[in-house]
């Protein structure tokens, strides 16, 4: 089985004693590709050296909004270009987005969400969308830009709206990614939304060191655990874990054009021609 974490923070702190041994946890859960998501540009060489360092993983550059207010700055979106320019495995901008649940200054994240869309569709990557308590100005925002600019691909990660929010990113041409929170018992909205999303539109995350799935609720969150994500998107909408892995990469090697997965005989039944 071959599984693609799309949204890891493995920078942070809580993985510096063990990395080593994290990365050992991930390969052997059949993690053959993580996408890492970036807060602040300033992340930017940690994240490039851990990509030395392991080479199943990609990465992205943006600022997270709930750091616009003290780091969103004149300069911010050349240096997020820039650097999205300056290495090839630099495969999304983000993550980005709009976060209204601990900050209320609306305005400027908009200012903020919307240059980082617009180097995206410049440099022709996708996002990775930030989106808390915030569906209905962010489908709105969205929409303006497609009618300003033209759109833009990505991802809503760690989703966890409802039905109908879903859809809206849907209709937008955007992927759903579900994190640990879908395996939470009473995140029914989740699971309603997991089992909706068509299958060439879903992907799944950790958002590590955060959220960690059951059954390892509590403890800091690793790549490894996506395999108990998988498990439970693939429970709910009633498909073996094999289909559901086969899908998510799928979906993963064509948003972020990933290189093609190296394969062993025991997940051979990746069709490879679509990564």
């Amino acid at each position: 089985m071959t599984l693609i974490d799309t949204h890891v923070h493995i920078n942070f702190d809580s993985f510096q004693s063990d990395i080593d041994a994290v990365a050992s946890r991930w390969r052997e859960a059949g993690v053959v590709r993580l996408v890492h998501s970036c807060v602040e540009p300033s992340e930017f060489p940690v994240i490039q050296a851990l990509a030395d360092r392991f080479p199943e993983l990609f990465f992205a550059v943006g600022l997270h909004p709930l750091d616009v207010e003290e780091k969103w700055l004149f300069t911010s979106a050349d240096e997020i270009s820039a650097l999205a320019q300056s290495d090839a495995r630099v495969v999304a901008i983000g993550e980005m987005g709009l976060d209204f649940f601990k900050a209320s200054n609306y305005e400027q994240q908009q200012q903020a969400f919307e240059a980082q869309l617009l180097i995206a569709r410049q440099l022709d990557l996708p996002v990775i969308i930030h989106c808390r308590d915030a569906a209905e100005p962010m489908a709105s925002s969205l929409q303006r830009f497609w009618c300003q600019h033209g759109s833009v691909s990505g991802v809503m990660h760690c989703w966890g709206g409802t039905p109908e929010e879903t859809q809206w990113f849907l209709d937008l041409g955007f992927l759903i990614s579900f994190s640990g929170t879908v395996t939470f018992p009473k995140a029914t909205q989740i699971h309603e939304s997991a089992k909706m999303v068509p299958s060439d539109r879903l992907l799944i995350e950790t958002d590590c060191p955060f959220l960690a799935p059951v059954p390892k609720r509590g403890k800091r969150n690793e790549p490894a655990y996506v395999q108990y994500v998988a498990e439970q998107v693939a429970q709910l909408r009633q498909i073996s874990l094999d289909e559901l892995a086969v899908r998510t990469t799928q979906n993963a090697c064509n948003l972020f054009r990933l290189p093609k997965p190296d394969l062993s005989p025991s997940v051979s039944q990746v069709p490879l021609s679509l990564c």
